[in-house]
């Protein structure tokens, strides 16, 4: 995958079209997600912060699998992706699907969940150019244009 393609902004605007289309949606990066996950344990908030994540009818968790995971991170996207089972569930990621597996502490738990996202999506791969190089701000003092 490429980065700057518009993987992002492509997640956006599906999820704004089911907004407008009366669902319920929610938008975080993956990171933020475990993090907030990772408050639940300690706080004794988990079951009510998982609860949360599992109400929406859809999901949007952006880049995903962008470093490796604790074994506690890998247990709560495999129990978050486990809760959403039949819901509407939409990942950006950097890298191939096949490049996953590596990043998961247990092998176990990664070919589980791996297999639920893997073998029950659409995947739509976006390769090309990176669009942030055309929205750099222009140079005041660069006469070349």
């Amino acid at each position: 995958m490429t980065v700057g393609v518009g993987k992002t902004h492509v997640a956006q605007a599906l999820g704004h079209l089911a907004v407008r289309q009366g669902a319920h949606v929610r938008f975080a990066t993956t990171s933020r997600i475990l993090a907030d996950l990772a408050g639940g344990h300690a706080d004794r908030t988990w079951d009510k912060r998982i609860r949360e994540l599992v109400r929406p009818d859809v999901l949007i968790l952006d880049d995903f699998a962008m470093r490796q995971l604790g074994a506690s991170q890998a247990d709560d996207l495999y129990e978050l992706v486990s809760e959403r089972q039949g819901r509407s569930l939409i990942i950006t990621s950097n890298r191939a699907p096949s490049d996953w597996y590596p990043l998961f502490p247990n092998p176990v738990v990664a070919e589980s969940l791996l297999d639920r996202l893997i073998n029950t999506s659409h995947q739509v791969i976006m390769n090309g150019p990176s669009y942030r190089p055309n929205k750099r701000p222009k140079n005041p003092t660069d006469k070349t244009k």
